[in-house]
Parts: C-alpha cells; sequence; structure tokens
C-alpha cells in the first residue's frame, strides 16, 4: 500500500486508530493488491537460471506476461538422485528470487553510452576525416585531448549513443592500436565462464581473432588456491555438495555454507540426521557456527598453525604410535612420502634438497626416457627403483604413467619403504625454516630459532658423477617437519603435547588462540572417523583461508590432514575448496570457440594479478621485500631486487606470460625478420639476445608498453574485483584518485633491478574503456562507452558449477529489453565493424607471440633441475625451454567477422583435446554442419556456421566429451594409451548420449564422465574429486605422479616452502605513515581489515538491488567488534572511515559481540553507488572495499616450467591476496553528501 501522498502536508490521510496507535483505520485504493492476484496469469514459463559468480546455478521458471518478465520462481525437476540420497531441490536463494526488479528499475542499461566529451570530440573528427581511424587518431594522438576524456571518466557525463556510432568508434581504436602498437595492447577482462559461457566466448573469441590479451580471474579474484596446482597439478577440482551426504565428519574450516552456498546448505544440515559430526572453524561467529557442533576461533590468518598441530596429532597417534594400516596403504601408494630427497650440505648440518631423479644414479637405472623427471624410491628389498607414474613416465613413452605398484623399468611389482628408519646409514642432522617467531603487535608468535635442527635416516649413494650423496624420504622430512620424536634424541622435536615445540598443539595455542584440548580433540576424532570409514572426513573450505598472502601455507595445511587420513579420492572425504564458479563443466568443448582455437592457435592469454600490479603501477609502492620472505638458510644474494623483479624473470624465462608481450608491436617484427632473411622466430631470438627487442615489462612506462584498449563484460572490475582501487584509478584510468602513500622514489625504498624507474609515473594509460553491463555499475562510472547487454532472462547461454552435475541453461523469456543485446550479437557486431575499418589499415598479418611454457604439455619437462636465467649468462635462450615458446600466427584482419561467425577448420586438421590428451572431431564437425548449417560463400565457405548464442552452445555440447558420449569415449581412449589402462568402461554406457540445447531447456541435464576432470558422474557415486586417481590409478599430474607435499623447485625451498610451515601475515605497512596525519579529533585505531562474501549480493550484483537493499542495512557497512568501537567512541550505526596508505572508505558502523577485537569486515562487494558520503581523508565520494587494499605478488607463485609447477590460463601464477592489510577506523565527523542539497550533518564527537 502506498503511502507517498502522506509525504505532503495537505494529503495526509486521517483515520480512527487502535492498538494504542500501531494500528490505524483507512480507506484506501486496493487496486494494487490485483498484481499479486494476477501473478499467476502468465502467458507461458521459461526455464533458465542466473549467470552471476555464486555456484548456485539454480534452476528458476521465469514467467512472462505480455512479453514481460513477471517475477520467477524455483524449479524442482532435477533429475532425481538414488534412493539413499536427498535430492539437489530446493535450490535459490533470496538474491536469486530479486533478479527480475533488475530488468525494468531505474539500474536498467537501456541504450548505448557514451561519454559527453568524448562524444563531442569524436563528431567532430568525423567530420574532418572520412577514414575513423584517423579521426581516433587525431583524437588520442592530441595529449590534451585524451586527457580531457580520460580526467572525466568517474563523473558521470554519459549521453545517448546509437550502435552504429559506438561500434565504429571502438573499431577504429582496435584497429588504430594494433596497426600502431600491436594487437596485445588491446585486452580484454571476463570472469568465470562457467557461470554464462557463450557470453564469456563471444568477447574472448573476438579478442582472440584479432590478437588481443585475455585477462585471467580465478588467480585475479585470489579464488585460485595455488596448493591444488602444488599438490595435484589440478587447477581445482572439488567434490559436488550431495557428496557431503556421504561424509561422517566434515569440518567446515573458513567457508560459511549457509550464507555462501545457500542454495547448497541443506545437504550440510540432511547429513547431521545420519549423525555426522561438523565442526566450524571461523575466526568470528558466523552462521556456519550455528550448524555445527562445536566452533574453533582461530586467530585470523593462523589457520596454517592449527592445522599444523591437527597434523602433529594425527601422525603421532595414528601413523607413529599406533600405525592404521589403510592410512599407511594410503601414503605409500598415492603420495610423494616413498620418494627419495637429496641433502644438501651447509655450515654444520644438511638442508633438504631436490628430489632425486633416475638421472642422478649410474645408468639411470635402466630409463632412457626422461630419467631425469622419473622420481627415485627404496624398495622393501632395498632396491632402488623409479616407480610407475612419476611426470617422466607422461611424455615421450606409452603405458607405464599409471599408479600400479610397479618398477617403471622391469615391470615387476614392488611396494615401496616409507621411511629408511632402521636401514639407515647414518644420522643427519637436517635443518628446517622456521618463521613463527616472526613478532608482530597483532599476531601473536613463539620465539625459536630461525633454523630447527632436526635428525633424520638417511642413506649414502653413489651418484652417476662419481660423487655420494646423502638421501632421505619424504616421509621422513615430514615426520621431522611436524616436530615428531621417533627415538633419535631430536631436542627440538616434542616428547608431549604440552611441549612448547613447533608444531605441536601447546605452540599452535599460544599462536592461535584455540585451548590445545580442542585441537587434539577435533584431530583424533577427524582421524578416528577416517580409519574406521576408509577416508569419509571431510574439510569444506573457501575464501576465509584463501584471501591471504601465504593462502598457500593455510591450504597445504588442510590437505596434508587429508592426505594422512586418506581422505582424497574417497567418496564423502577429501579437500572441498567452494569460492568461485569455476568448474566450466564442457571445458574442452569449449575452448576452441572461446579462444578461436578452430581458427589460429595460440590465444595470448596473461595472468591478471602480474598484469595490474605492473600496469596500475602498484609496484611504484611496493613495501614488502623479498628478503624478509626468504628461508633463513637461503643464498640471499640470489634474490635481490623487488618483487616486481622476480615477475620480470619468470616472463623471460617462459614461466609466467607477458602482455603486452614485447617492447615493440609483434606484427612489425615479421616484416623486420623477412629484410634480415630470419625466419620470425630466429629473427626474435638474436634481438633479444642482442637487446634490441626487449620484454616490454621491463620498460611499462616508456609510453609504447602498456595497455590502450581494456573490453569489461560479465564483470565489475572496478566496483567488486579491482585490488588496488584507487592505484587503478590514477595509472590507469588518469581520474582522480585517493592515494594517500608514497611511492618508491619519495620513500626511498627497493627500486627494481630488471625494470627502468621514471621519477614520474605514466598516468591515463588506457585509451578506450569498454564496458558491457545490464545494469549501471561502478565499473560503468568509469568508463568511457557503456554498452546494454541482455539479462539472465533475456539471452540463450549456459551455466554449469562444480556444486552439482547438471548443466543448465540461460534462456531467451523475453527479447532484451530496450536496446540492449546480448553478449554474442554485441561482439558480433563489433567484429563486422572491424573488418571494415581496418581495410587499408590491416590485410593479412604475421603476428609474433610468446607463449609460456604450459601445463599439460611435453615442454612441461623444461627445466628440470636447477634455475638458470638466459639474460644473466647463465644458459642459451631456447624457445620453450628456458624462454617462453616463440610462435607466429597468420591473422586475415578484413576477415574477422567471417571467422567470428563459423568454426574454422583446424577442428577437423589437428582435433581437440584437454590436459595434455587429444582426439579427432571430424565426426563431430560433420554433425554441426547438419546442426548449424555451413557457410555458402566467402573466406569460411562450407564450415558450420556460428550466427546465433544458441550456434555457439551446440558447438560446445557437441565437441565437449561431458555432453557428447562418443567423444568421452574417445577421450577416455586417449588417456588409455598413456596409462595402459583401459578406461573407456567409464563412459561406454553413455556412449549414444548426446545433449543438445534444447533438452536442457526442457530439463537439466547430468553430463558424462570425461578425463577432463578427476572423479566420475555415476550413477552410484557422488563426484568426488581425485575419485579416478585413487581408483582408476590415473596419477595426479605432478612431479611424482603423486600427491606432491613436498615441493622441491629451487624457489620453493629458497623461499622456505618445500614442506608445510606456518607463516604469519605479511606487514604490509600500510597505517603507521597515515596515522593521525589528517585528524579529525576523534581516536583512531589500526584493525585487520577482511572482506568476506555477503549475505545480500552476490559480489556487487544485488548490493543496488532494491528488494536486498530494503533487507539488509540500505548501503555500505563494516562490522567491528564492541570493545574496539568503545575504545573509538563509535556506536553502532554511526558513519566510520577506514583508511590507509592505499585509500579511503567511508560506511556505516555494524557493532558486534560476533567480531573478535582487532579486525573488521567489511563484506564484498559493496559498491560506491548507492548510500555513499564523501570521505574527510581524501575529500571525494567515500571509496569501495578496494581502496583500502594494494596487490602484493608472491615469488613461488611465479614459478614455471616445472612439471605441476608449469603455467595454465587460471590454473598457476600470481594471486590478488588482500587480507593481510591493516587499516585505521575512526568515527567520522563531517557527513558530506557532495550533493549541495544540504542534506550534510555533524556527527557528534567522541567524548
Amino acid at each position: 500500500m502506498s503511502k507517498f501522498l502522506d509525504r505532503f502536508r495537505y494529503f495526509k490521510q486521517k483515520g480512527e486508530t487502535f492498538a494504542d496507535g500501531h494500528g490505524q483505520l483507512l480507506e484506501t485504493n486496493r487496486d494494487w493488491e490485483d498484481g499479486y492476484r494476477q501473478r499467476w496469469q502468465h502467458d507461458k514459463i521459461v526455464r533458465s537460471t542466473h549467470g552471476v559468480n555464486c555456484t548456485g546455478s539454480c534452476s528458476w521458471k521465469i514467467y512472462v506476461k505480455n512479453g514481460l518478465v513477471t517475477w520467477e520462481t524455483q524449479q524442482t525437476d532435477y533429475p532425481r538422485t538414488r534412493p539413499d540420497m536427498p535430492n539437489h531441490e530446493p535450490r535459490g536463494c533470496p538474491r536469486g528470487a530479486s533478479y527480475s526488479w533488475y530488468l525494468y528499475s531505474a539500474n536498467r542499461l537501456k541504450y548505448p553510452l557514451m561519454r559527453k566529451r568524448l562524444m563531442k570530440m569524436w563528431r567532430e573528427a568525423k567530420k574532418l576525416h572520412r577514414d575513423p581511424v584517423e579521426a581516433w587518431a587525431s583524437i588520442i594522438e592530441d595529449a590534451d585531448k585524451a586527457k580531457s576524456f580520460k580526467q572525466a571518466r568517474g563523473r558521470g557525463g554519459f549521453v545517448r549513443s546509437s550502435w552504429q556510432e559506438v561500434n565504429e568508434l571502438i573499431a577504429a581504436s582496435n584497429v588504430y592500436t594494433v596497426k600502431t602498437y600491436g594487437p596485445d595492447r588491446v585486452a580484454g577482462f571476463s570472469p568465470i565462464p562457467a557461470m554464462s559461457m557463450v557470453s564469456y566466448a563471444s568477447g574472448a573469441r573476438y579478442l582472440s581473432l584479432i590478437g588481443g590479451t585475455c585477462l585471467s580471474f580465478y588467480d585475479w579474484y585470489c579464488d585460485l588456491p595455488p596448493a591444488s596446482p602444488q599438490t595435484w597439478g589440478e587447477q581445482t577440482d572439488v567434490p559436488e555438495s550431495a557428496d557431503w551426504y556421504n561424509s561422517s565428519y566434515i569440518i567446515a574450516w573458513g567457508s560459511n555454507v549457509p550464507q555462501t552456498r545457500t542454495p547448497d546448505a541443506h545437504f550440510f544440515t540432511e547429513v547431521r540426521y545420519k549423525g555426522t559430526k561438523t565442526v566450524a572453524v571461523t575466526p568470528d561467529y558466523a552462521e556456519i557456527a550455528k550448524l555445527c557442533d562445536l566452533w574453533l576461533a582461530p586467530k585470523q590468518g593462523t589457520d596454517a598453525a592449527m592445522a599444523l598441530a591437527m597434523g602433529h596429532v594425527m601422525l603421532r597417534e595414528f601413523h607413529l604410535d599406533n600405525p592404521r594400516q589403510y592410512f599407511t596403504d594410503y601414503v605409500r601408494r598415492y603420495t610423494d612420502m616413498p620418494m627419495l630427497v637429496m641433502l644438501e650440505e651447509r655450515d654444520g648440518y644438511y638442508a633438504a634438497g631436490r628430489m632425486l631423479r633416475a638421472a642422478d644414479l649410474v645408468d639411470s637405472l635402466g630409463q632412457e626416457n626422461n630419467p631425469e623427471w622419473k622420481t627415485v624410491a627404496i624398495n622393501s628389498n632395498g632396491e632402488m627403483v623409479a616407480p610407475n607414474g612419476s611426470i617422466g613416465f607422461r611424455w615421450g613413452e606409452k603405458g607405464r604413467w599409471n599408479l600400479e605398484q610397479r618398477d617403471g623399468t622391469t615391470g615387476a611389482e614392488t611396494e615401496l619403504q616409507l621411511s629408511l628408519l632402521g636401514s639407515q646409514d647414518e644420522i643427519a642432522d637436517v635443518g628446517f625454516p622456521y618463521f613463527g617467531g616472526e613478532g608482530s603487535v597483532y599476531f601473536n608468535h613463539v620465539a625459536l630459532d630461525n633454523v630447527l635442527l632436526h635428525k633424520l635416516p638417511a642413506k649414502r649413494l653413489q651418484l652417476a658423477d662419481g660423487s655420494s650423496a646423502l638421501v632421505t624420504t619424504v616421509y621422513d622430512l615430514t615426520m621431522a617437519n611436524y616436530g615428531l620424536e621417533r627415538g633419535l634424541n631430536d631436542e627440538n622435536c616434542a616428547a608431549s603435547y604440552d611441549d612448547t615445540k613447533a608444531y605441536t598443539p601447546a605452540w599452535a595455542e599460544q599462536i592461535t588462540g584455540v585451548p590445545r584440548a580442542q585441537i587434539i580433540r577435533i584431530a583424533r576424532e577427524f582421524a578416528d572417523n577416517a580409519d574406521k570409514t576408509h577416508g569419509r572426513s571431510m574439510i569444506i573450505v573457501g575464501a576465509g583461508l584463501n584471501h591471504w598472502y601465504h593462502l598457500d601455507m593455510n591450504y597445504r595445511g588442510l590437505i596434508n590432514m587429508l592426505v594422512f587420513c586418506g581422505c582424497v579420492g574417497q567418496s564423502g572425504g577429501g579437500w572441498a575448496h567452494y569460492v568461485g564458479q569455476e568448474k566450466l563443466r564442457p571445458q574442452t568443448g569449449w575452448q576452441p570457440l572461446a579462444f578461436a582455437l578452430d581458427w589460429q592457435r595460440p590465444a595470448r592469454h596473461m595472468n591478471s594479478t602480474s598484469y595490474f600490479y605492473n600496469h596500475s603501477s602498484q609496484w611504484r609502492y611496493e613495501t614488502v621485500t623479498a628478503e624478509e620472505l626468504l628461508s633463513p638458510m637461503a643464498d640471499k644474494s640470489r634474490y635481490s631486487g623487488h618483487l616486481i623483479d622476480f615477475n620480470v624473470r619468470a616472463e623471460r624465462m617462459g614461466w609466467l606470460p607477458s602482455a603486452p608481450q614485447l617492447g615493440t608491436n609483434p606484427l612489425y617484427i615479421a616484416r623486420e625478420a623477412e629484410k634480415a632473411g630470419m625466419t620470425p622466430v630466429d629473427y626474435t631470438v638474436k634481438s633479444l639476445k642482442e637487446g634490441s627487442i626487449r620484454f616490454a615489462a621491463e620498460q611499462p612506462e616508456n609510453g609504447k608498453n602498456h595497455p590502450r584498449n581494456l573490453f569489461i563484460w560479465r564483470s565489475n572490475l572496478l566496483g567488486s574485483s579491482g585490488k588496488g582501487h584507487e592505484y587503478m584509478l590514477k595509472y590507469l584510468l588518469g581520474t582522480e584518485h585517493g592515494i594517500q602513500g608514497l611511492d618508491l622514489g619519495k620513500q626511498g625504498g627497493v627500486k627494481p633491478e630488471e625494470v627502468e624507474w621514471r621519477d614520474n609515473g605514466l598516468d591515463g594509460k588506457l585509451d578506450l574503456v569498454v564496458t558491457l553491463d545490464f545494469r549501471l555499475s561502478s565499473t560503468c562510472l568509469y568508463s568511457d562507452i557503456v554498452l546494454p547487454t541482455a539479462t539472465w532472462y533475456e539471452k540463450d547461454d549456459m551455466n554449469t558449477s562444480d556444486m552439482h552435475p547438471f548443466i543448465h541453461p540461460l534462456s531467451a523469456a523475453v527479447d532484451p529489453a530496450w536496446e540492449s543485446k546480448s553478449d554474442w550479437e554485441i561482439y558480433k557486431g563489433i567484429a563486422k565493424k572491424f573488418s571494415e575499418v581496418c581495410v587499408g589499415h590491416l590485410g593479412k598479418e604475421t603476428d609474433v607471440v610468446t607463449l609460456p611454457i604450459q601445463h599439460d604439455s611435453a615442454a612441461e619437462l623444461a627445466q628440470p633441475l636447477d634455475v638458470k636465467d638466459w639474460k644473466k649468462g647463465e644458459c642459451d635462450l631456447i624457445p620453450g625451454k628456458t624462454a617462453p615458446h616463440i610462435m607466429t600466427v597468420e591473422r586475415d584482419y578484413p576477415a574477422t567477422y567471417e571467422r567470428f561467425t563459423s568454426i574454422g577448420p583446424l577442428m577437423e586438421k589437428i582435433g581437440n583435446g584437454g590436459k595434455g590428451i587429444a582426439w579427432n572431431t571430424q565426426s563431430e564437425m560433420d554433425l554441426l554442419r547438419k546442426l548449424n548449417y555451413t557457410k555458402a560463400d566467402g573466406p569460411a565457405k562450407g564450415q558450420p556456421m556460428l550466427n546465433t548464442a544458441i550456434d555457439a552452445a551446440e558447438m560446445i555440447l557437441t565437441l565437449a566429451p561431458e555432453t557428447n558420449g562418443q567423444v568421452a569415449v574417445k577421450a577416455w581412449a586417449a588417456l588409455s594409451e598413456f596409462t595402459g589402462r583401459d578406461h573407456t568402461h567409464l563412459a561406454t554406457n553413455k556412449e549414444e548420449e548426446k545433449i543438445r540445447f534444447r533438452d536442457i531447456q526442457a530439463q537439466p541435464r547430468k553430463i558424462i564422465s570425461s578425463p577432463t576432470w578427476s572423479g566420475l558422474e555415476d550413477e552410484h557415486v557422488s563426484y568426488n574429486a581425485g575419485y579416478t586417481n585413487v581408483h582408476e590409478l590415473i596419477p595426479w599430474r605432478t612431479l611424482s605422479g603423486r600427491q606432491q607435499l613436498y615441493q622441491d623447485h629451487q624457489w620453493m625451498r629458497d623461499f622456505g616452502e618445500s614442506l608445510l610451515v606456518y607463516r604469519p601475515p605479511i606487514d604490509t605497512r600500510s597505517v603507521k605513515a597515515v596515522m593521525g596525519r589528517k585528524s579529525n579529533g576523534n581516536p583512531e585505531k589500526a584493525l585487520n581489515f577482511l572482506t568476506p562474501h555477503q549475505k545480500w549480493g552476490i559480489h556487487s550484483t544485488y548490493s543496488d538491488n532494491l528488494l536486498m537493499l530494503t533487507l539488509s542495512r540500505g548501503g555500505p557497512i563494516v562490522w567491528m567488534s564492541e570493545t574496539d568501537a568503545k575504545d573509538l567512541g563509535i556506536e553502532d550505526n554511526d558513519w566510520i572511515e577506514v583508511f590507509n596508505s592505499n585509500g579511503a572508505l567511508t560506511a556505516r558502523a555494524v557493532v558486534s559481540q560476533r567480531v573478535p577485537t582487532g579486525m573488521t569486515m567489511m563484506y564484498h562487494a559493496q559498491e560506491r553507488i548507492v548510500n555513499l558520503p564523501g570521505s574527510e581523508i581524501t575529500q571525494q565520494r567515500g571509496g569501495i572495499h578496494n581502496s583500502v587494499t594494494r596487490i602484493t605478488p608472491k615469488p613461488t607463485h611465479m614459478i614455471g616450467g616445472y612439471a605441476q609447477l608449469a603455467y595454465g590460463f587460471n590454473y598457476y601464477g600470481t594471486v590478488g591476496s588482500n587480507r593481510d592489510e591493516f587499516v585505521v577506523v575512526r568515527k567520522m565527523k563531517n557527513i558530506n553528501w557532495l550533493d549541495g542539497e544540504g542534506n550534510d550533518q555533524v556527527q557528534e564527537s567522541v567524548k
């Protein structure tokens, strides 16, 4: 009932009151009720879902009346589960139920928009220049003109344009950039393809066809857990939520299931009815705690310490004192624990070195193929063997890359020794780095020697070069690392749990604040359950642990617990990491579409963390040095310089990608090579050695080596995920910003050695920012052109998740409203205009592309022993071995549109594949010609068409083994050739099944088991990661072929992380310089700043939705403890300011007893477009949660060319961690809305 008229004095209604004034009798028009009565009088119901990064992937009924969406409700027709399992429905949440509000709200983007200043300049330029490329050049080459519209970014000023005008300007800018600077200066950012895979592919396909750069997202979001590639060679693979029901002990560690996995939470509650014990581990009293039997609250950032202590208990009681047969057999067969590690001599002690390889021994143990990549163990007979399964067996030979317990040379069955204790030649003193004594005013520490000497059993071996070496096993190293006394009189090992030695429960109690009795109890229960059930203990984990700088230590702590208890690969057990909607199930069918691999290979990919760290100049403000990260046993002289130096070295050694790639236009290189009578590859190698061509990252601010055009779609980069937000505003966008700190030049900090320093950083690097969205987000506000895209109820697409085994459609229930278009149609239009505009500027061109050494390729065997840098003269520059691959791609720029809208010939010439295996796709291409029809003429004559999004979806479904049973059988057969074992039985019963787009519109369809993933889609087994490794004996894609607990790469050892250690949060040094500098008279206090996922939105989506704003407080809020609030004189709902050297934000305070002292939380992601006053610090509108963050990359995440530690897009690389950050919090004095409407106020000062 509307009370609108009550706001006006003369229209107020008067009526009889009752219930002491709480009720009022009114006579009002009740026609509004008809809207509710008629909502069931719909014309049709269409199935769709929400393309938002939430992992829900829920099926919804979309109700349509008179061509308009009226509302939505949950679908309940998922395929039923087996009788002993609850069904998947109900699936949904209040956020999804409010989505239809967006379609017709004031927030909806209706027309193409362009910044007024840019439009005016463009139209004037078009009058003077008939050629659009020349028109764009006249604007962007005029420094004053370019600065004029760049400075207006973020200040509104949009006007309505037309599709014809925006497409022409975008195409002209792209053509100019490709022609002048190179195609790798055009980039695009879009996250999580699984949530709307065709929409992602639309932009990525366009970029890949013109040679642009596709930016990663999973690592940038810090959703990527590096511990997963390190341990398993797998980006992320996890159980579906239904498998929780098979567990009998669950720890929810840093994962707030009912709040962030709402559609799946019913499995968590249902399994408790079976008697499953549940434990919550969160520093604050989160919603998950209400669903659990016990709540443990470790100090935030100290999770690895508690995991180490639990591991200490598990190893002591279940491996040493009372060994359990199941656990012993598991770690012997499925982990690297039996493998031998060489010990390196140091001053008075030894240090663990790299794993022993067959090539180290005389005659290489009979191994001729890749002996330097075959790990070695001692069997029960005391013989040296190179057991099947290590990565050396994967490449160059067939049939022995499996986990059968056999000698890789003779094929004889063999049992490996776990420990040398009792058969050792001597007892060696081995040093282990200890970081838990690093002092901090914010985190507790336990002072011990920074090198802990442990006694280990060792054998002395004769090596092939005539020398000898001591070796021990990973098992023995692990026992010592956990501080377990084994009768060797090791003074640094604990005699009891009450000893304050690393890493005992007593030690962990001092670090984490969790009572040792609780640590012992949970560890004991977890392991005992796993023993009795053969691995049905599970840890559900999420961003709470993964967003810290030393995130891999947190995760390896949990992974070790699971491995010690034999849980990984067992139904109801294992590691359940849920953050982003990362699981793109039909991945191998999607990749050729998305990256135009059907026309040309390879595509240009770039890891976003390194990209934004470089180009938003966050490295200029770096306060963390490599020296403070190194192991106390490392040779620090080998690791000098700035953190960005390590990234540059990684790029030139082929470990990480680069973008832009080289310091010259890659289209020019082939022309110059032809003049010199050389191939482009040889010319590039020669020029790199001479220094006439350099990597662009070495000179990022010379005016040529930075990005120029940026596309953003399906993302709110500048309002949600953009860590270092204020640096992006200054250095990428060239607009006003809130940076409070000084750069290294003014600080006097450590400057780079590999990167040229310029005293004045380059502002406004991006010439054009184009954003596609259905709502006016923060990113739109900072863009130059905004394109209105169709909502999730107005386009055809597909959606999958790791939480369930189904593939869902997004369906066009209604036509796109106003002038909006689907992503596919938008990029198709841009591609068509590009093909027209480029004529006379670009034709058929040879593009030189650098490609980092790829995981799941034979090249991952590039650098087996030591790290050598060709630029330092330590080795020769060999593409694909000591440097990136250098490749050429032939581009036909005028044919861009024809290629965009057809499937190219490479699918038949080369075939398809994924994760190291390949298969023929001729029959699938024949089918696609029948489904999609073919091009009648032109450059793509005879090729299957991709005119519509449904055509694109059919390409994915037809080529993917997960949705085409015939392809699944071919894929398993291809893997069988590597392993020597038949795996085709996993898919033969589905060989005739082919899922089509109309099929999934009728009902969600369960996907087919595929070797792309490590679990099974089976009627009798819920999906669980690692299941096929354990039950089909398929190796993990790691150095040893097993779960890799010991990381032996030289950088991992020198940074002290070859084995699990506790590393406290880093000191970002971001608060001391600003504390009290701009006082408003109120007290200030430094608090740890966390950004967990929120209840009223999915990232920033729904955070501006009126229904969700009504249910929540309606704007930005920051949670804090009652103690901290009292110290600062802050009461609940007061306006506060949160700031540090990176920037500032304003919000209302939520004062709560559920938050521990010393910590503050701002739920991710609250934008700057709703209810946000100005900041007293910056004198600008408030800022967002990322205004107080800055990226600090970790060198160990830059490693490449080394088995599982090799680059893959979104697989491994630097991550955008942010939870180590501290902020200054204070109560605001002046609340200035910066709108001139007289609503400003003064808040009462702290008394």
